[in-house]
C-alpha cells in the first residue's frame, strides 16, 4: 500500500491526575461501559507523547480530540486545557468540545467554546434507551426533548457542528433533528454502535444507517468497533466497515482510533492495519478521503489534500 497520510478523526487526551474526569477517578464508582471493565484506563494520563508512542508505522499527520467527560460543572475547562496542549505539542489539530444542550447556560457555553479556534464542534450524549423496544420519543434529555432541541438549534449561529454518540435505535430521532436543522452538520460517532452482532441486530443497524444517510449533512466516523471480551479482529469488523462506506459513500466517512478507549480491544497498529486492509481494493482517491482528506474538510484544518 502506498504511503498514506492519516488524520485520526477521533481520540482523547486526558490527565485524570491533574484534572477532574469523574469516570476516570479510581476513588469514584465505575460506570456501565460497553467494553466492560475499563479499570486499566482509570487514573492514567493519556497525552500527546503517549499517543505518538503507539502509532507505529502509521503516518499520523494530524489528529482530532473528542471531549472526554470532563467534570460538567466546567464544560469549557477541557477545551482551554486542550488548547494549551496544542500550543505546546502541535496536537491536537482540532477539538470537539463538551456542551450540554438542555442546560440553561447553553448559549454562554457555546459562545465560549466557539471563541476557541481549536474547537470545531460539540458533543452531548443524549439520553438513550437500553434496547430498541424501550425507546421513548421525546423523553427528557433525549434528542426529542424540546429543551435539548432548542440547544441544538443554537449551534449554527456559533459555527459549530454536532457530534452524536447514540445506539442505532435512536437514529430516526437524529434524522428528525437534522431535517429540522439542515444548516448544522451532524457527525455520527462510532459507526452507530453496532454492538449487537446477531443477524437481527445487524439488520436493525443497517436499516437505521440507511435512513440516516439520506440526510446529506450527516457524516460517520468508523471507530468504536471493539467487542467486549475479545480482541479487535478484522474478520469481526470488515463487513461493517464496508457496509458503512457503501451506505454513506467514501466522501462522508472518516477513520478514527478512539484511543485510548479502543486500546482496551486492540493496539493502534492492529486497528489501523485492519482499516487499511478493509479498503485496500478501493480507488486511491477514496482511501485518501477516508483516512485524510475528509477530516480536513470537516474540521477545516487548512492542510493540503492527499488524494
Amino acid at each position: 500500500m502506498r504511503d498514506l497520510p492519516t488524520i485520526d478523526a477521533h481520540h482523547h487526551f486526558w490527565d485524570p491526575v491533574r484534572n477532574d474526569y469523574p469516570w476516570l477517578d479510581p476513588a469514584r464508582p465505575m460506570i456501565p461501559f460497553r467494553y466492560g471493565d475499563y479499570g486499566a484506563m482509570r487514573g492514567r494520563p493519556f497525552l500527546p507523547e503517549d499517543y505518538d508512542a503507539l502509532t507505529g508505522h502509521h503516518r499520523v499527520v494530524a489528529s482530532v480530540t473528542m471531549e472526554g467527560e470532563w467534570n460538567p460543572a466546567d464544560p469549557t475547562g477541557e477545551s482551554r486545557w486542550m488548547a494549551g496542549l496544542a500550543a505546546r505539542t502541535g496536537r491536537p489539530a482540532a477539538h470537539v468540545a463538551q456542551a450540554w444542550l438542555d442546560r440553561t447556560d447553553v448559549e454562554a457555553v457555546l459562545a465560549a467554546q466557539a471563541a476557541l479556534p481549536l474547537v470545531k464542534g460539540v458533543r452531548h450524549k443524549p439520553r438513550a434507551a437500553p434496547s430498541p423496544a424501550q425507546v421513548e420519543r421525546g423523553a427528557p434529555g433525549s434528542m426529542g426533548d424540546p429543551r435539548w432541541r432548542a440547544g441544538y438549534a443554537r449551534l449554527a449561529a456559533h459555527g459549530l457542528h454536532f457530534e452524536l454518540q447514540t445506539p442505532w435505535w435512536h437514529l430516526d430521532e437524529a434524522l428528525d433533528l437534522v431535517a429540522a436543522h439542515p444548516e448544522t452538520p451532524l457527525v455520527l460517532n462510532h459507526t452507530g454502535l453496532p454492538s449487537d452482532r446477531s443477524e437481527e441486530g445487524l439488520a436493525g443497524w443497517r436499516a437505521a444507517m440507511r435512513r440516516l444517510a439520506t440526510a446529506p449533512q450527516v457524516w460517520v466516523k468508523i471507530s468504536g468497533l471493539g467487542l467486549p471480551g475479545r480482541p479487535w479482529r478484522l474478520e469481526d469488523n470488515r463487513a461493517i466497515i464496508r457496509e458503512t462506506i457503501e451506505i454513506f459513500g467514501a466522501g462522508r466517512c472518516l477513520f478514527a482510533s478512539n484511543f485510548p478507549v479502543d486500546g482496551l480491544c486492540g493496539s493502534f497498529e492492529t486497528i489501523f492495519d485492519g482499516f487499511r486492509a478493509a479498503v485496500e481494493d478501493l480507488p486511491w482517491a477514496e482511501q485518501c478521503a477516508l483516512f485524510h482528506d475528509n477530516a480536513i474538510r470537516l474540521y477545516r484544518l487548512g492542510l493540503p489534500a492527499a488524494g
